[in-house]
């Protein structure tokens, strides 16, 4: 890949090689849930995300963003439309001007001023009822533009991930990915990920997107398939 300096160049640099192929794939082997995603589709999700924190919320550069969210293809999809509308994203119930919520923990805990819950429907599904002081995710977002053009563009020394002791800028965390990459020996091609063991988001995102691969989350992983799937997959690297 072409060197990046931002989270959505990254992304665009990844989904450019080849937009048909499968760019996240996303098990639960408690649920047999499985979806699949092209890196055009992710993009889709991923525009009209951000589509919806600049239009309904007026967000941009200098705002922040609280996500309460496992990894999921969803999750993905809303911490990359944050980065790429130039949202500093924290992980947790910390005050922000826009929350991502899973439905059971949305709560008034979270001190935003929008706040979405979502239900990680396999289809997206829209909440029968959406918990007080949330909007339905599902049913927002879809009313959205399939292309995201930013008024002010993100830079490399914009705000983009907030951890407890200090907040790291695009271009930094882009570096720590991809030193996190070379250390989990992620080189491209295929990466299966075990989530309950690499739930971190530079690992089960970020290190797999800076190294150009396509993903292969799962939740609940039933070992007995393991070696299956990896070959259903085509995947060249494991993250058990």
């Amino acid at each position: 890949m072409n060197e990046v300096t931002t989270i959505g160049a990254a992304l665009a640099a990844t989904v450019s090689a080849d937009p048909t192929r499968p760019q996240l794939t996303f098990y639960d082997d408690a649920t047999d849930e499985r979806t699949e995603l092209s890196g055009a589709t992710l993009m889709n999700w991923v525009a009209k995300t951000a589509n919806m924190i600049t239009d309904d919320g007026g967000l941009g550069i200098g705002d922040r963003a609280s996500v309460g969210l496992p990894p999921h293809w969803q999750t993905a999809a809303v911490l990359l439309a944050c980065w790429t509308a130039g949202l500093a994203v924290a992980i947790g119930p910390e005050p922000a001007e826009v929350a991502f919520v899973y439905v059971d923990d949305a709560t008034h805990e979270w001190p935003a001023i929008e706040r979405y819950a979502l239900n990680l429907h396999p289809l997206a599904l829209p909440l029968r009822d959406a918990p007080d002081g949330f909007s339905d995710f599902n049913s927002e977002v879809r009313v959205h533009g399939d292309h995201f053009y930013p008024a002010v563009a993100v830079r490399p020394e914009t705000e983009a991930l907030i951890r407890p002791d200090r907040t790291i800028t695009h271009a930094e965390l882009l570096a720590i990915a991809a030193e996190r990459a070379a250390h989990l020996g992620i080189a491209g091609g295929r990466v299966l990920i075990d989530v309950d063991t690499y739930s971190d988001v530079v690992d089960w995102l970020l290190a797999p997107l800076v190294a150009g691969a396509s993903i292969v989350l799962c939740r609940n992983m039933d070992r007995d398939r393991e070696g299956s799937r990896a070959a259903s997959e085509r995947a060249t690297q494991r993250l058990i």
